[in-house]
């Protein structure tokens, strides 16, 4: 397994439309192992595809480290699509290729989800909670949407001068990334 650089905010690949899957091979397998170990080396909780620059339906999640939630077993979704949502709550949110920025987001309470497993077999989920916000949060970078789009303007001004440092590459992170800089060279 590798420690794949996660791509920062200012990076197209953050904002490219990733393509279903076809079949699992053996590289979509290698790339799900990576992303796992990557996302754990980062301390996060979901990674999506686009976010490791691989235009692949692939998201994984791993929120057992987290005291409520260590019953939910780490969570591959290929594929994945909302076939239904239900309430809503706002809370707090971060993300590996905007690392610093957090901002209150508004998403669903509960969710069903369909997707492929790693044996490409049709999977459903319901999930609420952080859970579900993982879910939709990561399929959100699949469709090219960051968690910033569902801020306010006025929000997303008061971290106008944040984002221009990670489009800069000025931040701190105990990860490997490629920012936009490293794009633009």
């Amino acid at each position: 397994m590798a420690v794949l650089p996660i791509y920062t905010y200012g990076a197209p690949v953050l904002r490219e439309k990733a393509r279903p899957v076809k079949r699992i091979s053996d590289d979509v397998i290698q790339l799900i192992m990576d992303m796992f170990e990557t996302m754990h080396k980062a301390s996060g909780i979901g990674l999506a595809a686009t976010q490791v620059g691989r235009l692949e339906r692939v998201v994984v999640i791993d929120v057992s480290d987290i005291e409520d939630l260590k019953h939910i077993p780490p969570l591959t979704l290929v594929n994945p699509e909302i076939v239904s949502t239900s309430g809503s709550v706002s809370m707090e949110e971060g993300c590996l290729s905007i690392p610093e920025v957090r901002n209150e987001v508004d998403r669903s309470q509960i969710i069903t989800v369909r997707y492929k497993d790693t044996n490409f077999d049709d999977s459903e989920l319901e999930a609420g909670g952080l859970l579900a916000r993982v879910i939709l949060h990561e399929i959100d970078h699949l469709n090219g949407v960051l968690f910033i789009d569902h801020i306010s303007t006025e929000q997303r001004h008061a971290h106008a001068e944040e984002l221009k440092k990670i489009q800069r590459g000025e931040m701190e992170v105990n990860y490997p990334v490629v920012t936009a800089v490293d794009v633009a060279a």
